[in-house]
């Protein structure tokens, strides 16, 4: 994989860890927990692994649905799309310019990034803004109603920082 698509995927997987707050928008005809939309910024750093140096990443976002389906896009400063990202039950794809992958599931798309798995489903009730422990991170909601978020992944390596800032 490119460098770019790798931490566009790691930039997915760790925007999945983040508690975040919003207002859901509701598209007619469909789930209200498939129509959940989170838009802000976020920040991620990566620790090194034996098999990849240090990351680290920033970008604007939209992040639209829940664990089973979804669309998560990424963009540049100058606001054009860098990469876009859509899952259903069946599979999930990522296109970041002219190459797009594709994937069996997110958490396969996610775990393939990580090298480890991640719990999409307890991912979308933090940022649903509900309290969940999980093992692993720490995840700090003291100014979600000001929409900042910080998620800190402490086990399984490799350890990682999430800082979101979402819109009202």
């Amino acid at each position: 994989m490119s460098k770019r698509l790798t931490s566009s995927l790691l930039s997915l997987c760790l925007l999945f860890a983040v508690t975040g707050c919003a207002v859901p928008s509701r598209i007619p005809g469909e789930k209200a927990a498939q129509t959940a939309r989170w838009i802000g910024r976020m920040s991620v750093r990566v620790e090194a692994t034996p098999a990849q140096g240090p990351q680290a990443f920033s970008s604007s976002f939209e992040l639209q649905g829940g664990p089973s389906q979804g669309q998560l896009l990424f963009f540049t400063p100058l606001g054009s799309t860098a990469a876009a990202i859509t899952w259903s039950p069946q599979q999930a794809h990522m296109q970041s310019g002219t190459e797009t992958h594709a994937f069996s599931s997110i958490a396969e798309l996610i775990e393939r990034v990580l090298g480890t798995p991640v719990p999409v489903a307890a991912l979308f009730t933090w940022l649903a803004g509900e309290l969940l422990s999980l093992d692993g991170w720490q995840v700090d909601q003291s100014q979600f109603t000001d929409g900042k978020i910080t998620a800190r992944r402490t086990s399984p390596a490799p350890a990682a920082e999430i800082r979101v800032v979402l819109e009202p």
